[in-house]
Parts: structure tokens; C-alpha cells; sequence
């Protein structure tokens, strides 16, 4: 697959790690901090997978698939968790991070076809 095909889990990617990294800082401003621990660990696992899986979408790294179907189970992990929360930043994590999981997870099996 080229850089084209994955283009659009490229962007959905990127629009996932802003996200996540935005809900990690809100989340460190909160009262309840205690309450938002896992969702803060979740929101920095996120953000990183996405980073990973958009380097390895440009350079079309052999792992690809792998990478992807990581990607898409952390996402969903993560948007999990942030719906047990009401926060705002929360919620707008939770529709990017099933938006990039369902884009990852399909990809990741385009991938293994393409391989």
C-alpha cells in the first residue's frame, strides 16, 4: 500500500493523538485527578500508539498490520475508559479514538492482503 491508501488513517491519527493529548493536559487541571488516573495513562498510550502507527503508515513499515491493529485496540481502550467521564475533553476523545480504532482495524487487514 502507498502513503495515498493511508492517507486518511494518517489524518485520523493525527486528529486522535491532538485529542489525546489535549485530554491528558485538561485531565491533569481537574479536581477529581484521582478519578481520571487511568484515563490520563490511556490518553499518553493513545497519543503515542497514534504517533508510531502514522511514522510507520509513511515509511510502509513491514509491521504494518501489527502496528495498525495495536493502534486500533488502544484507541478503543482508551475511548472506553474517557466515557466513563464527563469531562468535555473526554467525550471529544471518545468519537476520534473510534473513529482512528475502526480506520486502523480495517486498514491493518487491507494491509495483510497488500503483503
Amino acid at each position: 500500500m502507498t502513503r495515498i491508501q493511508y492517507q486518511e488513517c494518517i489524518d485520523a491519527c493525527i486528529q486522535t493523538m491532538n485529542a489525546c493529548n489535549y485530554s491528558y493536559v485538561s485531565s491533569l487541571k481537574e479536581y477529581d485527578l484521582a478519578s481520571l488516573r487511568e484515563s490520563i495513562r490511556l490518553d499518553r498510550e493513545c497519543a503515542d500508539i497514534c504517533s508510531f502507527a502514522i511514522q510507520a503508515m509513511t515509511r510502509q513499515s513491514p509491521f504494518i498490520a501489527d502496528i495498525l491493529r495495536l493502534c486500533a485496540d488502544i484507541c478503543e481502550a482508551c475511548a472506553n475508559e474517557s466515557s466513563k467521564h464527563l469531562h468535555i475533553h473526554c467525550k471529544d476523545c471518545i468519537e476520534y479514538c473510534r473513529n482512528c480504532a475502526a480506520l486502523c482495524r480495517s486498514l491493518s487487514e487491507a494491509a495483510v492482503v497488500y503483503a
